[in-house]
């Protein structure tokens, strides 16, 4: 059983900074892909930023030069790390991790169950 959890959403300013966690549990071999995603209200879930095991990143360009991806891959761990927030970002964020066990051919996607951050005056 894997678990993927997120946290450090809330409430923030404009101009304001949030890091978000996200670890993943259980029964892992190794922990591959991991990444970001979003989703606002009345709109499609729409990627952020991913990060492999080896350090290689990636990010949508509506938050290259705001957020900043990283990972601890001792603990199955993945951070992200908000500047220069607008009320545009505003949105339930979710964790991806792609995860092998014991018993996988491949890796397999695991989700969070989201994790909401808004930004407002």
């Amino acid at each position: 059983q894997v678990q993927v959890v997120e946290s450090g959403g809330g409430l923030v300013q404009p101009g304001g900074s949030l890091r978000l966690s996200c670890a993943a549990s259980g029964s892992i071999a190794s922990t591959h892909r991991m990444g970001w995603y979003r989703q606002a209200p009345g709109k499609e879930r729409e990627f952020l930023a991913a990060i492999t095991s080896r350090g290689i990143n990636n990010y949508a360009d509506s938050v290259k030069g705001r957020f900043t991806i990283a990972r601890e891959n001792a603990q199955n761990t993945v951070y992200l790390q908000m500047n220069s927030l607008k009320p545009e970002d505003t949105a339930v964020y979710y964790c991806n991790a792609q995860i092998t066990n014991m018993f996988s051919v491949r890796p397999v996607d695991y989700w969070g169950r989201g994790t909401q951050v808004t930004v407002s005056s």
